[in-house]
């Protein structure tokens, strides 16, 4: 295997979120970020809102949710 894991795509990084009127912070990988905004604008809302609602709907910790949201989003298109 010759991929390099330690590329961008792979950066951990916090992200600074509004959920409900309280700021809350992400641990997310670039290559989970970058489509997830991708998708808010492509919905029309703010990347806040979505969060929000995958916030809401959630089981699990909200950085796996967010992963599963991103890769299930991507498998339907």
């Amino acid at each position: 295997m010759s991929e390099d894991f330690s590329g961008p795509a792979y950066t951990m990084r916090k992200h600074s979120v509004l959920l409900n009127g309280h700021q809350t912070s992400v641990s997310l990988e670039n290559a989970f970020w970058e489509p997830l905004k991708a998708i808010a604008k492509t919905r029309g809302v703010s990347l806040n809102k979505l969060i929000t609602d995958i916030d809401h709907a959630r089981t699990t910790n909200l950085s796996s949710a967010l992963r599963v949201f991103v890769l299930h989003q991507r498998s339907n298109t």
